[in-house]
């Protein structure tokens, strides 16, 4: 039997979580956000209030695992989507268990691969979502997020969490 002796190992920047057959030794999410590069990228400028709940749920997505969606307002996470195989199924997950509640914003750990995500918010009536941008279909998201009157904000960091 092999043994290790984590506490010396492995050094605190590092996270490990256990897989299948083994461990998985990743670096732990210790950026510090700075808002003042987040960038709007919509027609439609955030209210002062979804820009503070912009800020809360952008920090609760950093904690979730990936593929991740977190969905509320500035008070409290009203749903979440966490770990499933593409980004449109996340957010349906979380908007699902926000039960139609009203002026919601809407956060992605990393950007939309595709515009569907950002149309089914639109659909349900996010309001605003802020995700990292830096997809090549970036201006496809941002064309839709116009069509529905979203504003979006993009901060240029992702936090991907396996």
């Amino acid at each position: 039997m092999l043994t290790i002796n984590f506490q010396k190992t492995i050094k605190k920047e590092k996270e490990i979580v256990s897989v299948l057959g083994g461990l998985l030794i990743q670096e732990r999410d210790q950026l510090i956000d700075t808002i003042d590069q987040w960038q709007v990228v919509t027609n439609r400028q955030p209210t002062k209030e979804e820009w503070y709940a912009l800020q809360f749920n952008w920090k609760v997505v950093k904690h979730v695992k990936s593929n991740a969606i977190v969905v509320g307002n500035t008070k409290q996470t009203l749903g979440i989507g966490a770990g499933q195989m593409n980004r449109i199924c996340s957010v349906k997950l979380a908007i699902e268990q926000a039960e139609r509640a009203e002026d919601i914003v809407l956060a992605s750990d990393a950007f939309f691969p595709m515009a569907d995500s950002v149309q089914y918010a639109g659909e349900q009536k996010i309001k605003a979502v802020i995700q990292p941008g830096g997809s090549i279909k970036d201006q496809a998201s941002i064309e839709m997020a116009n069509q529905y009157n979203i504003a979006m904000v993009f901060t240029g960091t992702r936090h991907f969490k396996h």
